[in-house]
């Protein structure tokens, strides 16, 4: 079942659009999959998790996100590296590129192929605390919907609710959180959860540090702040351990023992080449032309 986020304002052919992008996804990890060894699976509650088989995860999403870290032995603290940490797992992550349909598909994931599979979106790749939500939230989805039909709001709180618990454990960011509004301390705080500090003053709200007039106050000088030193937000380019290279490490050592090429990779798949290029996550070569006026 594919999870979309964005059902309200996407249009009927920009999700069939972004199915037919995770089914190319799968092709193309197929193909490289019958040449390298890719990570295991190991997802409790996948049904072809080659690990985790026979791990039941809580159902509540606070729950089954502290089995989850006890499981990949994440510790209490900071997960750095956050998409690699999915890649590891045998999760397959893939970013397309940006085009129109981007501000209207969000990230989505689906455990209906023989490889969980996260879809991240462009849109967030530029503040890399947002990016790392998503990924998370995604992996709620995997974790606690699998076998269930997507487009529920209550489904997308109880993902939120994973992430916000996986990112940030309760019982490890509760005594570093400020009991009233201190943006110096929580732009710390976000360099060292790799959370925004609009996730910081959500989770400040939901365990009772700040009301609800406080938190509503925060927000609106957040708002202010926002291209100030320290609140800005950051691309992903600067952090490399949430950027996909699962498929392009494969390819590359496919490449190197086996001698495949992408023009080879694209006739067995009967793609373009830039298409291969894309979804293995190499550079566009393609020449940049525009008209002369």
């Amino acid at each position: 079942m594919a999870h979309f986020r964005s059902l309200r304002s996407a249009r009927a052919y920009q999700r069939a659009k972004a199915v037919a992008f995770v089914e190319q996804v799968w092709e193309l990890t197929h193909a490289l999959e019958k040449r390298v060894q890719l990570p295991l699976i190991d997802l409790p509650g996948f049904a072809g998790g080659e690990v985790a088989s026979g791990i039941v995860l809580p159902r509540d999403p606070t729950g089954a996100a502290r089995a989850l870290r006890a499981t990949w032995e994440l510790g209490e603290g900071p997960i750095s590296h956050l998409v690699r940490h999915l890649e590891a797992h045998g999760i397959i992550v893939a970013l397309p590129r940006a085009d129109e349909d981007s501000n209207t598909v969000d990230a989505f994931s689906t455990s209906q192929l023989p490889r969980p599979v996260v879809v991240l979106t462009s849109n967030r790749a530029n503040d890399v605390y947002r990016h790392r939500f998503t990924a998370a939230h995604e992996l709620g989805h995997l974790v606690l919907h699998g076998d269930t039909a997507s487009g529920d709001t209550q489904q997308e709180r109880e993902a939120n609710a994973f992430a916000a618990e996986f990112l940030t454990p309760r019982d490890s960011i509760l005594p570093e959180l400020p009991t009233r509004t201190d943006f110096r301390r929580l732009s710390e705080l976000r360099l060292k959860w790799g959370v925004s500090i609009d996730s910081l003053l959500y989770r400040c709200r939901e365990l009772g540090l700040l009301s609800d007039s406080a938190a509503s106050r925060a927000y609106q000088r957040l708002h202010a702040l926002r291209d100030q030193p320290g609140f800005a937000p950051e691309s992903i380019t600067g952090y490399s351990g949430e950027q996909p290279v699962l498929l392009a490490h494969a390819f590359d050592l496919a490449a190197s023992k086996t001698g495949l090429t992408v023009p080879a990779l694209a006739r067995e798949l009967c793609w373009h080449v830039p298409r291969v290029r894309e979804l293995i996550g190499m550079p566009d070569q393609r020449p940049t032309l525009k008209l002369v006026p």
